[in-house]
């Protein structure tokens, strides 16, 4: 409970006292939920200045560039444990121990093949599709194939499609690629781990072997802890609101992955090699970096600096051995991979950048590494997404967990017309 008050004294009436809430770290919070009683609403375009929920998942610290899950930093999680290591994390709120861990990993390995009349599924959307839309589709289409996990009010039922969407996901993702390119599907391999599986059903083929190539995987496996969960950002706003109404699991999630398509949102890393490709060559480097400095020109360099982060990205510092490590495997012959590392190079050291703390982002860095795999710019922000689903699913979890949740609701300042008069005929 709260032992602080704030007082708002509104015109003609008594002063109103709410509540101050304070958590463990962050900023405290007015608890307005009183307010609406006195005839007024708070008025916050885009939730800047509010907290949606109680949540004890993710904590982000923007000005000092601090990006914790379950209390643990992301750059220890990503040196010290792997990807379902932090689902497990996630989603039960504590590291598991080995007995946990290897049941978990078990069945989230287990329960990767797809029911065989969903493989049909995708035969309805045409050849050129783009991958996103069909994760909507089919993410939101496993509520046809798996009643038995639908009940929100039932923890069991809760627990079970969780594990069905950790699994599966990657499965949907990667035939949503064979699709696409025409290429038959790969089944999954339960040999391997979560990050392998996925880059064999991605670039397997049935007619040859595929052996994973360990920087790569690494380096997928970096790249899905780094993008596990976010806070309360739009898409995961989008699952927690579409949830609040009961709607089933698969139904938010898919809400999720839509929200996620949104260009300001899942699309900032392609938004990055769009801007690599427009620059084309290293010598004409100079000429777009005195753009980004002219306030008065609008183009921006896309993968420098964060919305949240005003310090820097701890994420970023991850991604940039990762994806120097997968440079020098892979050795590749690409003109948009060195202008990058020379942008890289000129944030780093230019004052201008230093200054503006215009730091190489997370995005930057992955949209890099994406590319040198050979994975396509239409399969980033569906990457993204079998990322973000545990931290959506445990968000949806946690809030259901919660006591006396109810329907998301927002109020609106309304400024249209009143008082119109049908004409007559």
């Amino acid at each position: 409970m709260s032992d602080k008050i704030a007082i708002l004294q509104l015109p003609g009436q008594e002063p109103v006292e709410l509540p101050i809430h304070k958590g463990s770290a962050g900023n405290d919070v007015i608890d307005i939920r009183s307010l609406g009683q006195s005839g007024y609403f708070t008025y916050d375009p885009g939730f800047l200045a509010t907290a949606s929920c109680e949540s004890a998942i993710t904590y982000i610290d923007g000005e000092k560039g601090i990006l914790l899950h379950r209390g643990y930093a992301i750059d220890e999680l990503a040196d010290k444990s792997d990807y379902l290591e932090v689902c497990y994390l996630l989603l039960n709120g504590k590291l598991p121990s080995a007995d946990e861990f290897a049941k978990f990993k078990h069945t989230v390995l287990h329960h990767t093949m797809l029911h065989e009349q969903l493989v049909a599924f995708y035969r309805g959307f045409r050849r050129d599709s783009h991958p996103m839309a069909i994760m909507v589709g089919v993410v939101g289409a496993l509520s046809a194939f798996y009643h038995d996990s639908l009940d929100v009010a039932n923890e069991s039922c809760r627990e079970i499609a969780a594990f069905r969407l950790i699994s599966k996901v990657p499965t949907l993702a990667a035939m949503s690629y064979k699709y696409s390119v025409g290429q038959p599907f790969m089944y999954p391999d339960n040999t391997l781990s979560y990050a392998g599986n996925f880059l064999k059903m991605m670039f397997g083929i049935p007619c040859e072997e595929y052996v994973v190539n360990p920087v790569l995987e690494s380096a997928m496996d970096k790249i899905l802890i780094l993008h596990a969960d976010h806070e309360q950002n739009a898409s995961t706003s989008t699952v927690r609101l579409a949830g609040s109404s009961g709607a089933n699991p698969f139904a938010c999630i898919a809400a999720g992955i839509a929200s996620l398509w949104g260009p300001a949102h899942g699309g900032a890393n392609e938004a990055c090699l769009e801007m690599l490709e427009e620059i084309g060559t290293v010598d004409r480097i100079p000429e777009f970096v005195a753009k980004a400095k002219d306030k008065n020109d609008p183009f921006r360099l896309m993968g420098f600096g964060h919305r949240v982060y005003k310090n820097h990205d701890p994420r970023a510092t991850v991604m940039r051995k990762t994806c120097h490590e997968v440079l020098e495997e892979l050795n590749i012959d690409d003109p948009l991979l060195d202008v990058a590392m020379e942008l890289e190079r000129i944030a780093l050291e230019d004052p201008y950048f230093i200054e503006k703390k215009l730091y190489p982002n997370v995005d930057f860095y992955s949209g890099i590494v994406l590319r040198a795999m050979g994975i396509p710019r239409t399969m980033f922000t569906v990457i993204f997404a079998v990322s973000r689903t545990i931290g959506w699913i445990s968000h949806w979890k946690e809030m259901l967990d919660q006591p006396g949740q109810k329907i998301g609701r927002p109020r609106q300042l309304y400024t249209g017309q009143t008082d119109l008069k049908y004409p007559e005929k």
